[in-house]
């Protein structure tokens, strides 16, 4: 019954993003609007879904018990935010985002800043990773209410790296060019390439405890799992 009554995504965005109910539902409930009311885009997303699923999209991404490859990237405000440093106070749950223009990494930061604080009461970090510019990732970070930094990945350097950066295609690049989705702009590069959304949880050893990869967009990590992850990466 809600799903028809909206006639705007920005109404249906709105609505989905405030509820009180888990990520999951949120996210699976806006994606149903979506479907009902742009429903040639998201029969495109489903192609672009099927292509990275036949191409192991994500797979090689580290495993866990693996390392997890260090990083050192500008936050919003320009400052160098090290993965080695961040671990020497305490374990790291690292979040990657397609950008603030996409409504589901919206709603995933929303929810994420809902528990920032039980992350933090563990003794981890929390960081958020986007192939943005520093003004997009600090109007993120605004939009959500984060407390933690927002990373810039320049050219997707670092997703690239450790396998999650993707083409998104001609056909997505038209929609998005369609919904003044303008990738150039806010990454400043033509590339036309996103990370994979996805959250590693990494112990103070430097290993992953749990990792969360869908080359489906519209799916996120359970904030119950992540929760448990960081809990199970104190003693990692």
């Amino acid at each position: 019954m809600v799903r028809s009554s909206f006639t705007s995504l920005e109404d249906a965005f709105a609505h989905c993003r405030g509820l009180d109910a888990p990520l999951g539902e949120r996210l699976e409930l806006f994606a149903q609007i979506s479907r009902r009311l742009r429903p040639e885009a998201q029969e495109a997303v489903d192609r672009m879904v099927e292509r990275l699923e036949a191409s192991g999209a994500g797979t090689g991404a580290p495993l866990p018990g693996q390392p997890m490859p260090s990083f050192s990237l500008p936050d919003e405000t320009g400052h160098l935010v090290s993965l080695q440093d961040l671990l020497q106070k305490g374990p790291v749950a690292i979040t990657f985002h397609r950008g603030h223009w996409c409504p589901y990494c919206r709603i995933n930061t929303r929810v994420l800043a809902e528990v920032q604080e039980q992350i933090f009461s563990e003794g981890a970090s929390i960081v958020a990773i986007t192939p943005e510019r520093q003004i997009f990732g600090a109007r993120l970070k605004l939009d959500a209410g984060l407390r933690y930094p927002v990373l810039t990945d320049v050219d997707n350097g670092y997703a690239f790296s450790i396998g999650l950066a993707i083409l998104v295609g001609a056909e997505i690049e038209d929609v998005m060019r369609k919904t003044g989705r303008n990738l150039p702009e806010y990454q400043g590069n033509d590339s036309w390439v996103l990370p994979i959304p996805a959250t590693f949880v990494v112990g103070q050893n430097g290993r992953v405890v749990a990792r969360f990869i869908d080359p489906d967009y519209r799916h996120r990590m359970a904030v119950e799992d992540l929760l448990e992850a960081v809990h199970q990466a104190k003693s990692a």
